[in-house]
């Protein structure tokens, strides 16, 4: 199993994932099309020659999927019951379609479950950049964990 067990984690332990990916046209127009979000902001490239961009911004709901979707293979995959939220979501500058975002991932919280004695509850702080550096994306994740099986 690739993910870790709430008793793998420690408070203040990093993950850099290894996984990056280059934003495609593809990628920002299908999430577009699956959240019936119409934006011209993100689809209309004539448009947005006008705006303080100049060129199309990538769907941020997107952005905050990849961000936590690449965090998965490395901490949660397999061994996560339930997200139990996303928190302080921002998205501090824009992406563009081609850049190349990377993501970390941060252990902020452990407690223990009060209602599940076979779980505990993570709080992972996930941020992505893209190609310059520069963060692109932010937020905390609540994840409730599963313990390790007893023998």
């Amino acid at each position: 199993m690739a993910g870790l067990y709430y008793e793998q984690f420690q408070v203040g332990q990093v993950f850099e994932h290894d996984l990056r990916r280059t934003v495609t046209e593809a990628d920002n127009t299908l999430i577009c099309a699956l959240t019936h979000n119409p934006a011209a902001i993100h689809l209309d490239a004539e448009y947005c020659k006008g705006t303080e961009f100049g060129e199309r911004i990538v769907n941020s709901i997107y952005t905050l999927g990849l961000m936590v979707g690449v965090s998965v293979g490395d901490t949660t995959l397999g061994t996560t019951i339930a997200n139990l939220g996303w928190e302080e979501v921002k998205f501090p500058r824009p992406v563009f379609i081609g850049d190349t975002l990377r993501t970390t991932t941060t252990v902020e919280e452990m407690r223990e479950s009060r209602s599940r004695t076979d779980a505990g509850i993570v709080i992972f702080v996930h941020r992505s950049f893209n190609q310059r550096d520069e963060e692109v994306a932010s937020c905390k994740r609540v994840a409730l964990m599963l313990k390790k099986p007893k023998k």
